[in-house]
């Protein structure tokens, strides 16, 4: 009996032990919550900068041109190898001449056919309408015989170097380009301009090319044309820039940068360690403080407000001060307040406590 009766008070006592650490640890997760994280804020003030783009482009001829006629056949001959310069008419390839040959044989039959009926209707011998088909057919072959002939003897449109060439003697052309003839005394390279700068980009601006490759010296360019439309995903437009290469020093596919001034804008210039770079990519962002999320109304409120991340692209560098865009316009503007100092702990939705500097 009294070994039954210890067994019961044991069990009791457990049970009674297992029920006060249920409360005493519901109690405790529900009152832990996340305490305000400790930042110093910089209000942001627009200010008037002497803009520079800096931008970066790849090279390319400014006409490349593949060479591929407009006939099939076999390639009797090419005139040229990879590396050679050419000048403007000089003769590439030569096709097999069979088509060409049949439409000048028809075509000197035709015009003897012409001249005679042209005789005839002079005395009126012949109608109206046979010397009118007669001369369309005699038309038709001089316009095939001009097509066939620019096919078969291929010549150089430009000047320029021979860039490619993916056949040889006697092969069965198959209508992959011949060769490739790149111009290199003149380049041109595209740019993306943020659309911020649009209305301040325009055609025959002058732009500063440089290429690692030869330190400190700069190759001037002209923006010759702005295109119409800004891509939608990027929010940037391209500009086409023509870049004399008489000293051929660069070339077509190097990587390089260019510098465009715009003149005087009003940009928002922040202290360059409060940006952060997202882990594995390159994308930029900063924390701006949010108090519409949070309720609080004035800067001097208990509720500090909460952290609000803000994607932006990289401007102008000066000194330990950068000049940043935001990815959405809206999304970031002057007056309001950006976390200088605490920025690396926060998360978006943070909740806030400002303190002085």
């Amino acid at each position: 009996m009294n070994k039954t009766f210890r067994t019961v008070m044991i069990m009791a006592a457990v049970a009674s032990l297992v029920a006060c650490g249920g409360k005493g640890g519901e109690k405790a997760a529900t009152t832990t919550k996340k305490e305000a994280e400790k930042v110093k804020v910089l209000t942001l003030e627009s200010e008037r900068i002497s803009k520079t783009l800096e931008l970066s482009s790849t090279l390319e001829g400014y006409e490349t041109m593949n060479i591929s006629p407009s006939i099939t056949g076999h390639i009797e001959h090419i005139y040229v190898e990879v590396g050679s310069r050419v000048q403007k008419g000089a003769m590439l390839v030569r096709m097999d001449q069979t088509q060409l040959n049949t439409t000048r044989i028809n075509l000197a039959s035709t015009k003897t056919e012409l001249d005679r009926v042209t005789a005839l209707k002079a005395s009126g011998s012949v109608s109206e309408q046979v010397y009118d088909q007669t001369k369309a057919g005699y038309d038709q072959l001089v316009e095939a015989e001009r097509f066939q002939n620019e096919n078969t003897f291929v010549k150089a449109q430009f000047a320029g170097v021979i860039s490619a060439k993916n056949f040889e003697d006697g092969e069965m052309y198959t209508g992959a380009p011949i060769l490739t003839l790149t111009q290199i005394n003149r380049l041109k390279a595209i740019i993306n301009i943020p659309e911020t700068y649009f209305p301040k980009v325009k055609q025959g601006m002058k732009v500063e090319v440089e290429s690692d490759i030869y330190p400190g010296e700069v190759f001037p360019a002209t923006i010759e044309i702005v295109y119409p439309t800004v891509d939608p995903q990027s929010h940037t437009f391209q500009a086409k820039l023509n870049i004399p290469n008489n000293s051929e020093k660069i070339r077509p596919g190097m990587y390089v940068r260019t510098r465009l001034a715009v003149g005087e804008v009003d940009a928002i210039v922040v202290p360059y360690q409060s940006v952060l770079k997202l882990t594995g990519s390159n994308d930029r962002y900063v924390f701006v403080v949010d108090r519409d999320r949070s309720g609080a109304n004035d800067a001097q409120s208990a509720d500090g407000g909460t952290a609000r991340r803000v994607a932006v692209t990289l401007g102008q560098r000066f000194d330990d001060r950068i000049e940043v865009l935001p990815i959405e316009e809206s999304a970031m503007k002057a007056g309001d307040q950006l976390v200088v100092t605490g920025q690396a702990r926060l998360v978006d939705g943070d909740k806030l406590e400002i303190v002085e500097n």
